[in-house]
Protein backbone atom coordinates (compact mmCIF):
# COMPACT_ATOMS: atom_id res chain seq x y z
CA UNK A 1 0.00 0.00 0.00
CA UNK A 2 1.22 3.41 -1.23
CA UNK A 3 1.38 6.52 1.58
CA UNK A 4 -1.16 7.94 -0.53
CA UNK A 5 -4.17 5.13 0.20
CA UNK A 6 -3.16 4.89 3.75
CA UNK A 7 -3.74 8.78 3.94
CA UNK A 8 -6.68 10.16 6.24
CA UNK A 9 -9.76 11.90 3.69
CA UNK A 10 -9.99 15.23 4.84
CA UNK A 11 -13.60 16.18 5.67
CA UNK A 12 -15.80 18.92 4.72
CA UNK A 13 -17.13 21.82 6.41
CA UNK A 14 -20.45 23.20 6.88
CA UNK A 15 -20.17 26.65 5.71
CA UNK A 16 -22.03 29.84 5.91
CA UNK A 17 -21.56 32.61 3.88
CA UNK A 18 -23.30 36.07 5.07
CA UNK A 19 -23.39 38.94 3.22
CA UNK A 20 -24.32 41.79 4.82
CA UNK A 21 -25.93 45.16 4.06
CA UNK A 22 -26.68 48.49 6.20
CA UNK A 23 -27.23 51.95 3.99
CA UNK A 24 -24.51 53.72 6.78
CA UNK A 25 -21.91 51.08 6.42
CA UNK A 26 -19.21 53.36 4.94
CA UNK A 27 -19.61 56.49 6.81
CA UNK A 28 -20.41 55.08 10.15
CA UNK A 29 -18.17 51.98 10.78
CA UNK A 30 -20.39 49.81 11.87
CA UNK A 31 -19.13 46.53 10.30
CA UNK A 32 -15.72 47.66 11.46
CA UNK A 33 -15.13 44.68 13.89
CA UNK A 34 -15.97 42.08 10.57
CA UNK A 35 -13.15 40.15 9.07
CA UNK A 36 -14.79 40.46 5.57
CA UNK A 37 -13.59 37.53 2.85
CA UNK A 38 -11.64 35.56 5.73
CA UNK A 39 -12.98 31.82 6.46
CA UNK A 40 -13.14 31.38 10.58
CA UNK A 41 -13.27 27.73 11.70
CA UNK A 42 -15.87 27.86 14.82
CA UNK A 43 -16.55 24.30 17.18
CA UNK A 44 -20.32 23.63 16.51
CA UNK A 45 -20.33 23.72 20.11
CA UNK A 46 -20.18 27.47 20.39
CA UNK A 47 -23.40 29.57 20.06
CA UNK A 48 -22.53 32.43 17.91
CA UNK A 49 -23.57 35.68 19.06
CA UNK A 50 -24.40 38.74 17.36
CA UNK A 51 -25.15 41.91 19.06
CA UNK A 52 -23.57 45.49 20.01
CA UNK A 53 -21.25 44.17 23.46
CA UNK A 54 -17.92 42.79 22.08
CA UNK A 55 -17.49 40.58 25.60
CA UNK A 56 -20.50 38.61 24.77
CA UNK A 57 -20.82 38.32 21.48
CA UNK A 58 -18.38 37.35 18.36
CA UNK A 59 -19.45 39.75 16.24
CA UNK A 60 -20.04 43.26 17.03
CA UNK A 61 -21.98 46.21 15.15
CA UNK A 62 -20.51 49.71 15.91
CA UNK A 63 -24.32 50.61 16.60
CA UNK A 64 -26.52 52.31 19.22
CA UNK A 65 -29.71 50.69 17.79
CA UNK A 66 -28.27 46.91 17.79
CA UNK A 67 -29.09 45.71 21.16
CA UNK A 68 -26.12 44.23 23.46
CA UNK A 69 -26.94 40.72 21.72
CA UNK A 70 -29.28 40.67 19.44
CA UNK A 71 -29.47 37.02 17.63
CA UNK A 72 -27.77 33.77 18.10
CA UNK A 73 -27.15 31.02 16.03
CA UNK A 74 -26.78 27.45 17.19
CA UNK A 75 -25.62 24.04 15.60
CA UNK A 76 -27.61 21.14 15.80
CA UNK A 77 -28.43 17.91 13.82
CA UNK A 78 -31.39 16.68 13.05
CA UNK A 79 -32.45 13.08 13.90
CA UNK A 80 -32.44 12.31 10.61
CA UNK A 81 -29.35 13.67 8.92
CA UNK A 82 -26.03 13.07 8.74
CA UNK A 83 -25.16 17.04 8.38
CA UNK A 84 -25.63 19.82 10.67
CA UNK A 85 -28.07 22.68 10.41
CA UNK A 86 -28.50 26.04 12.34
CA UNK A 87 -30.92 27.41 14.40
CA UNK A 88 -31.47 31.47 15.11
CA UNK A 89 -33.22 32.75 18.01
CA UNK A 90 -33.50 36.56 18.52
CA UNK A 91 -31.90 37.49 21.55
CA UNK A 92 -34.03 41.61 21.68
CA UNK A 93 -36.25 42.52 23.66
CA UNK A 94 -36.74 45.42 21.98
CA UNK A 95 -36.45 44.79 18.34
CA UNK A 96 -37.92 41.68 16.31
CA UNK A 97 -36.00 39.57 13.65
CA UNK A 98 -37.36 38.64 10.63
CA UNK A 99 -36.18 35.50 8.79
CA UNK A 100 -37.29 35.93 5.30
CA UNK A 101 -41.07 36.21 6.27
CA UNK A 102 -41.05 34.82 9.46
CA UNK A 103 -41.04 37.47 12.21
CA UNK A 104 -39.30 36.34 15.52
CA UNK A 105 -39.68 38.15 18.60
CA UNK A 106 -37.74 38.17 22.09
CA UNK A 107 -36.39 34.22 22.78
CA UNK A 108 -38.15 32.73 20.01
CA UNK A 109 -36.41 30.70 17.68
CA UNK A 110 -36.32 28.75 14.34
CA UNK A 111 -34.51 26.65 12.07
CA UNK A 112 -32.43 28.60 9.83
CA UNK A 113 -33.38 28.01 5.87
CA UNK A 114 -30.18 26.88 3.54
CA UNK A 115 -30.51 30.50 2.06
CA UNK A 116 -32.44 33.10 3.73
CA UNK A 117 -32.73 36.62 4.55
CA UNK A 118 -32.50 38.10 8.16
CA UNK A 119 -33.80 41.71 9.18
CA UNK A 120 -33.45 43.89 11.80
CA UNK A 121 -33.92 47.98 11.85
CA UNK A 122 -31.92 48.98 8.73
CA UNK A 123 -29.83 45.63 8.57
CA UNK A 124 -29.95 43.10 6.06
CA UNK A 125 -28.11 39.80 5.94
CA UNK A 126 -27.75 37.23 3.24
CA UNK A 127 -27.51 33.63 4.63
CA UNK A 128 -26.32 30.73 2.26
CA UNK A 129 -25.54 27.40 3.85
CA UNK A 130 -23.01 24.68 1.90
CA UNK A 131 -23.12 21.55 3.76
CA UNK A 132 -20.30 19.98 5.07
CA UNK A 133 -19.55 16.26 6.85
CA UNK A 134 -18.02 17.63 10.22
CA UNK A 135 -19.67 17.35 13.04
CA UNK A 136 -16.89 18.93 15.32
CA UNK A 137 -16.46 22.36 13.02
CA UNK A 138 -18.32 24.77 11.06
CA UNK A 139 -17.34 27.71 8.81
CA UNK A 140 -18.64 31.22 8.90
CA UNK A 141 -17.28 34.07 5.99
CA UNK A 142 -18.63 37.49 5.82
CA UNK A 143 -19.25 39.57 2.44
CA UNK A 144 -20.16 42.92 2.25
CA UNK A 145 -22.79 44.49 0.05
CA UNK A 146 -23.10 48.24 -1.23
CA UNK A 147 -26.84 47.44 -2.24
CA UNK A 148 -29.83 46.69 -0.15
CA UNK A 149 -30.32 43.09 -0.53
CA UNK A 150 -34.17 42.93 -0.75
CA UNK A 151 -33.73 44.58 -4.19
CA UNK A 152 -30.34 42.38 -5.28
CA UNK A 153 -31.99 39.56 -4.65
CA UNK A 154 -35.56 40.55 -5.38
CA UNK A 155 -36.61 39.38 -2.41
CA UNK A 156 -40.03 40.97 -1.34
CA UNK A 157 -40.50 41.93 2.32
CA UNK A 158 -43.72 41.26 3.96
CA UNK A 159 -43.91 43.79 5.85
CA UNK A 160 -40.99 46.76 6.76
CA UNK A 161 -38.40 46.31 9.80
CA UNK A 162 -38.38 49.54 11.33
CA UNK A 163 -35.77 50.19 14.08
CA UNK A 164 -38.37 50.72 16.77
CA UNK A 165 -39.45 47.09 16.53
CA UNK A 166 -43.01 47.70 15.76
CA UNK A 167 -44.45 47.12 12.09
CA UNK A 168 -46.82 49.53 10.01
CA UNK A 169 -48.54 47.34 6.81
CA UNK A 170 -49.66 50.16 5.17
CA UNK A 171 -45.87 52.01 4.60
CA UNK A 172 -45.09 48.99 1.72
CA UNK A 173 -45.76 50.05 -1.68
CA UNK A 174 -46.63 47.38 -4.48
CA UNK A 175 -45.50 48.20 -7.80
CA UNK A 176 -45.49 45.12 -9.46
CA UNK A 177 -48.63 44.94 -11.48
CA UNK A 178 -51.50 42.33 -10.03
CA UNK A 179 -54.19 40.73 -11.71
CA UNK A 180 -57.77 42.19 -10.79
CA UNK A 181 -61.12 40.45 -11.44
CA UNK A 182 -64.32 42.14 -12.76
CA UNK A 183 -66.33 42.29 -9.82
CA UNK A 184 -62.81 43.92 -7.63
CA UNK A 185 -62.79 47.72 -8.77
Amino acid sequence: MSSFEDADTEETVTSLQMTLYHPRHQRSGIFQSIKFCNRETLPTSEVVKFGRNNSTCRYTFQDKQVSRVQFSLQVFKKFDSSVVSFEIKNMSKKTNLLVDDKELGYLNKMDLPDKCLIRFGDYQFLVEKEDGESLEFFEIQFFLSIRPLLQENKWLPQKPTPECGSYSPCSIQNNSPMEVGENEW
